[in-house]
């Protein structure tokens, strides 16, 4: 049985903000599978809930700012249950909470106290890798296996990013195999050219000009990342949906013409 597909709703979070009901339901008519939130656009947890039920949407996650999450992970719980999603994800860290930071102890503990919560709500947290994970302490340990080493599986679960890990000279399909029912959610993602040093304006994340296009998304299929090895081994793996994620839009494409291309290379797939 093939493995659903949905798209995190920040790929198209211009056409959200203009129309949620008309996005959601292009995507919907693309072949999606469920969403991926990136924020509920001044909807109320119930009316996205009866909305993407209505549209024939399954609301699978919520990306939610680590701030967020400190301030209140009960509220977070609560509102992204009550919106139908079983899974919250931390997208983005900030230097010094990363692994190699020097507030890592304190992440890491906010993160176990964040994970309890979700897990007393019957919600499961993750956290989305970016490439700086991948970077080795000196003794040659990966960051990114210090997180989970610290952590349990109900504690703590990952949202693979695809094209990140490729970014960093990893192949993701080792990543799954070597966290094996640990990762349910991950994210497709694919680009062209090579790691730079600004390349997270990309994502919103470093405001800095670039001067030359060594770093671009695409859609899925559509850059450097190998697939289909990525996709022989996931269900075995214990991946039990597939996102789509793709920050910024090919040059010369629309966010939701990206979007669609994705799902058609998917389904090309038999995904």
């Amino acid at each position: 049985m093939a493995l659903p597909v949905a798209i995190q709703l920040f790929s198209l979070r211009n056409e959200m903000a203009n129309d949620i009901v008309g996005t959601l339901k292009a995507v919907k008519a693309m072949g999606y599978d469920g969403v991926e939130f990136a924020g509920l656009h001044g909807k109320t947890p119930e009316e996205m809930r009866d909305l993407v039920k209505e549209i024939g949407l399954c609301p699978v996650s919520a990306h939610v700012p680590y701030p967020e999450l400190i301030a209140d992970p009960e509220k977070v719980a609560k509102t992204y249950k009550a919106v139908g999603c079983k899974h919250v994800v931390i997208p983005w860290l900030d230097p010094d909470e990363r692994p190699d930071g020097k507030n890592f102890g304190e992440f890491l503990a906010n993160v176990k106290h964040i994970g309890e919560v979700m897990y007393a709500n019957g919600m499961n947290l993750h956290y989305h890798n970016h490439e700086f994970e991948f970077v080795p302490f000196e003794n040659g340990e990966c960051s990114f296996d210090a997180l989970y080493a610290e952590t349990t599986p109900e504690i703590l679960k990952m949202q693979l990013d695809c094209c990140w890990c490729n970014v960093a000279g990893k192949r993701s399909e080792d990543y799954l195999k070597k966290y094996a029912n640990r990762c349910p959610l991950l994210h497709l993602k694919d680009y062209v050219g090579q790691k730079q040093e600004n390349m997270y304006n990309l994502i919103g994340k470093e405001q800095i000009e670039v001067e030359t296009r060594a770093f671009e998304f695409r859609s899925v299929g559509q850059g450097k990342v190998d697939f289909d090895s990525i996709l022989a081994v996931a269900e075995d793996c214990g991946v039990e949906w597939l996102i789509v994620e793709q920050d910024s839009p090919t040059p010369d494409k629309t966010s939701m013409e990206c979007a669609e291309m994705s799902r058609i290379y998917l389904k090309s797939k038999n995904f």
